[in-house]
């Protein structure tokens, strides 16, 4: 009965063990696309964008947008933080005081904001009728997938599978239950021959401007507290 008892336990114990969540506390996120036109001719009519770098700490999200045409150019700075997104506009990153914003500028509900990547709630549409894929390689990084193919579109996601959790997803109902990070959307629209990948790709360090107004509020923040 203690052996069984005992085995019971272990299994319990692995099972909650492999689906705790670990949140990330530092590090970024970019979000780049990869637009094909005459797809079905070929890839070589492509036009790639920078959509969105995103940085953040602990639950501070700094999300920088680069201009489409020159992308280490900033186009605009969004502030986010509990699902509300302060503009900041035409002010020097290093002299940004991220508890000053949050006090004059009136915020709006992050799934409002315009520019950057989506903050959305929505379900995958046809979420219900995909079809389960078997696991692929790609860039060394082994991936889960499934498929949604309607009469116009069809559409392929790519989930890393890891517990630790990102403050940014595209879709976060497909990453709880498929237990991972989806990190890619390759959609091709059968209407007007265009297929586009959007991949979000997770790194540890912060970009040059928000490590700037990272650093300046700590300093400012440290200061406060001698």
């Amino acid at each position: 009965m203690q052996k069984i008892l005992f085995s019971i336990l272990i299994f319990l114990f692995t099972t909650i063990s492999c689906h705790k969540e670990i949140k990330s506390k530092k590090g970024g996120i970019d979000v780049v696309s990869n637009v094909y036109f005459d797809a079905s001719k070929n890839l070589n009519k492509i036009q790639s964008f920078h959509l969105s770098s995103l940085n953040y700490s602990g639950d501070s999200i700094i999300e920088r947008i680069p201009d489409i045409d020159a992308p280490e150019i900033t186009k605009q700075i969004h502030f986010i933080k509990d699902s509300l997104c302060y503009t900041i506009e035409n002010e020097d990153a290093s002299k940004i005081i991220l508890s000053e914003i949050t006090k004059k500028h009136t915020p709006i509900p992050v799934e409002n904001k315009k520019g950057g990547i989506l903050f959305s709630k929505e379900l995958i549409p046809n979420y219900r009728n995909r079809k389960n894929l078997s696991d692929t390689i790609l860039f060394k990084k082994k991936y889960k997938r499934f498929e949604i193919n309607s009469p116009w579109m069809y559409t392929r996601f790519y989930i890393y599978p890891t517990d630790t959790i990102l403050p940014y997803s595209i879709y976060k109902h497909a990453e709880i239950d498929y237990k991972g990070r989806l990190e890619r959307i390759d959609s091709y629209n059968k209407k007007t021959d265009i297929f586009v990948t959007l991949q979000l790709i997770a790194r540890k360090h912060w970009d040059r401007e928000a490590k700037e107004i990272f650093d300046f509020n700590h300093f400012i923040k440290n200061r406060k507290s001698e």
